[in-house]
């Protein structure tokens, strides 16, 4: 149990230590190895010692010395200045239980790894490493690509950052606008990541919601009256609002059609539908902003068969045409089983699945299994069940499958 909370205390607090490490390093590669040491002396000492009380100014100042060190090694000729040795200086000989600097090392990172240097999956892969504090394989299995691979595409971006001297800053006003597509894409993955996690006993990581939610957050202000960034936060907000509802007691996840919709926030639904109103007056409609209109649809809903399925289904159509995508067009199909009936939706999921695209995603078969189902095609909605427990991966999402393959039979 002692091993549990320890791990989830580092995957909880190693995004902010880590961020402070590479401003302090300028270089991802000895930042994540004086994190990693840190991470490893706390293996060994909090097992004996007991849980500090404030865990991550013990990992920063415990990191921060071992970062040191490298440092020295790598330039022994040179002295440490900056930041880094102002705040060794400020260090006792003991690790500190105080919290890091209160500057936002995370929002910095997150331009850092949205310059525009870098192509876009590289942009998603560096930050779900250092701003959610996803391993390598588990970015892997969200990318639905070979480990390698994506190894190898960190390994690339670190050094392009290296390379190029990308500055760890906000960039100035007139550059913002370059990175912004980057910035709201990479914001959303690590929502989604929280919302519905590839890893982990967890299949909602409420501290990644946040975390979300709070730099999209920050870009609205710094972007006042861009509707995109509007659009992703009362996106982010309208989903979130929805958290309470979506597991039960025993961590199984709850599909919309039977979430109790008394849990949901009407506080957050109320805030994220007026950012939405204030976005859409601006006349210039994206992806995120569609997004949030569907989004707002369902929390509008009171009960499951009050759902406006016939504008949702226009919505999705809208913006598989504005931003066209297998996921998107399977969340079409479903949204038009909704409001015109199961066999129009089969029927585009059928030509998803022979297209192979979505090969590999649980959530295609999971998709046909349910309208299946719902047309009484017993054994090719249990065909469909079995192919999608093949492929997904959280336990979560595992437990709901077998329960669902259960009722079919």
């Amino acid at each position: 149990m002692l091993a549990r909370a320890i791990d989830q205390l580092v995957r909880h607090e190693g995004p902010r230590v880590l961020a402070g490490l590479i401003r302090w390093s300028g270089d991802f590669d000895l930042a994540e190895e004086a994190f990693q040491a840190a991470c490893t002396q706390a293996l060994e000492q909090w097992p004996r010692r007991g849980l500090p009380e404030r865990p991550g100014g013990w990992l920063t100042t415990v990191a921060r010395r071992r970062l040191a060190d490298l440092l020295r090694r790598r330039r022994p000729s040179l002295p440490l200045e900056g930041p880094l040795a102002e705040a060794l200086a400020a260090d006792e000989s003991e690790p500190q239980e105080s919290e890091p600097e209160v500057e936002d090392d995370r929002l910095r990172l997150l331009f850092t790894v949205c310059h525009p240097a870098l192509g876009q999956e590289a942009q998603v892969a560096l930050a779900l490493r250092t701003l959610c504090g996803l391993t390598t394989q588990e970015i892997a299995r969200a990318h639905l690509e070979v480990e390698a691979t994506t190894a190898q595409r960190l390994v690339r971006a670190k050094r392009k950052i290296a390379e190029a001297r990308i500055p760890f800053e906000v960039p100035a006003a007139d550059r913002l606008a370059e990175r912004l597509a980057g910035v709201l894409s990479t914001i959303y993955l690590v929502f989604n990541e929280g919302f519905s996690a590839t890893a982990g006993e967890a299949w909602i990581r409420a501290d990644l919601c946040a975390e979300a939610i709070r730099l999209g957050r920050l870009v609205v202000e710094l972007l006042p009256r861009e509707p995109e960034a509007e659009g992703l936060l009362a996106l982010m907000l309208l989903h979130d609002a929805r958290r309470p509802a979506r597991t039960a007691a025993d961590g199984t996840l709850v599909p919309l059609e039977e979430q109790d919709r008394t849990l949901w926030s009407r506080e957050l639904i109320a805030e994220g539908t007026a950012l939405l109103d204030g976005a859409v007056s601006r006349g210039a409609p994206g992806s995120y902003q569609l997004q949030a209109a569907i989004a707002a649809l369902h929390a509008r809903a009171s009960r499951p068969e009050d759902t406006d399925w016939p504008q949702i289904a226009a919505l999705y159509g809208a913006l598989l045409r504005h931003s066209p995508s297998p996921i998107v067009e399977l969340n079409a199909a479903a949204a038009v089983a909704m409001a015109h009936g199961p066999e129009a939706g089969l029927a585009w999921m059928d030509r998803l699945e022979r297209s192979g695209e979505l090969a590999e995603y649980h959530l295609l078969p999971a998709a046909r299994a349910d309208l299946l189902r719902r047309l009484g095609r017993v054994a090719e909605a249990r065909a469909a069940y079995r192919r999608a427990l093949e492929l997904v991966r959280h336990p979560a999402e595992r437990r709901f499958l077998e329960r669902r393959l259960g009722e079919v039979g």
